[in-house]
């Protein structure tokens, strides 16, 4: 009778082939250190219940056509502030009539936009600062960091308020100011990486070999900024909806009758005493996904910080 011959590492299976000690190509062991990140954080249980709460609310607002009960702007005057459970409305009614559910459902498309919008531009501009400001060093890293400063100097939602006063009330001015206010935290963790990496021994050696300040940013030192940055956005993003929030609740985001929250909120607070539901579902929403935002960058933080991910 024949021996069964032992079958190669391919074939035990793919987490066999991510756990393998040495592993047999740079996919690989790119593939392994995504895959022992991901154990770590899922290890990390309130960093998976902030990722299952940021799902839900990502797949409620995808699938927001077929969830709706009601149309989110048809108004029905004879139908206005019912409570929760009402003829069919699950949440209630606002002033207008409209079912506070179904606004519920379009404004997570509304405040996952911005937030997209923000982690988008932010970030990269945040990012291309910084870099340059450490790398270059000198007048140029003066100029820039003063320039930062400045922005660091006012808070957030008040600068925000002064852009989108200057630029018109409207979803994408706000989208605009609340990036023209994000930025300045980024660029200061990018100097900083960027201050620790630009006399690395690799940076000298690609140096000699003729690469230029462009290529040496772009491609060796942008790299290893990513983590930081990262972090620092997911923890951002609840901060970023409470700003869009708030100029929503002060009418200078989007405009009626889109369903943002922050607009609900100013809505409903004039029957807050009565009808608590109509301001009170809304700002739970801005809870919940502001909740999860924070436990998920918590346990970003574990899985990508270096300094914890050793402990």
């Amino acid at each position: 009778m024949t021996q069964p011959t032992a079958k190669p590492q391919e074939t035990l299976g793919w987490r066999a082939w991510l756990t393998a000690d040495v592993p047999a190509s740079r996919a690989q062991a790119r593939a392994a250190a995504w895959f022992n990140g991901w154990l770590r954080f899922r290890s990390n249980t309130l960093a998976m219940v902030g990722l299952i709460i940021l799902l839900f609310i990502i797949l409620c607002a995808v699938f927001a056509p077929l969830l709706a009960t009601h149309d989110p702007f048809v108004q029905n005057l004879g139908n206005r502030l019912q409570p929760p459970g009402a003829d069919g409305h699950i949440f209630g009614t606002d002033s207008l009539g409209r079912d506070i559910y179904s606004r519920l459902l379009f404004g997570a498309r509304i405040s996952i936009y911005i937030v997209l919008l923000v982690a988008l531009v932010a970030p990269l501009l945040g990012l291309i600062v910084g870099t340059i400001a450490g790398y270059a060093g000198g007048w140029v890293d003066v100029t820039l960091m003063r320039f930062t400063d400045i922005f660091l100097a006012f808070p957030r939602l008040i600068l925000a308020l002064a852009f989108v006063a200057a630029l018109g009330a409207g979803i994408e001015n706000a989208v605009l100011a609340i990036s023209l206010t994000a930025w300045p935290p980024y660029a200061r963790i990018a100097r900083a990486e960027t201050l620790t990496i630009r006399n690395s021994d690799f940076i000298h050696a690609v140096r000699l070999q003729g690469a230029g300040p462009v290529r040496i940013i772009t491609r060796h030192i942008w790299p290893l900024c990513i983590s930081s940055l990262v972090i620092r956005v997911t923890l951002d993003m609840a901060g970023i909806i409470l700003t869009a929030a708030g100029l929503g609740f002060l009418g200078l985001g989007a405009q009626p009758p889109s369903p943002e929250w922050g607009a609900m909120i100013a809505e409903g607070r004039k029957y807050i005493l009565d009808y608590w539901w109509v301001a009170t579902i809304p700002g739970l929403a801005i809870f919940s996904i502001s909740l999860a935002f924070n436990l998920l960058g918590d346990g970003l933080r574990d899985v990508l910080d270096p300094k914890e991910a050793g402990r």
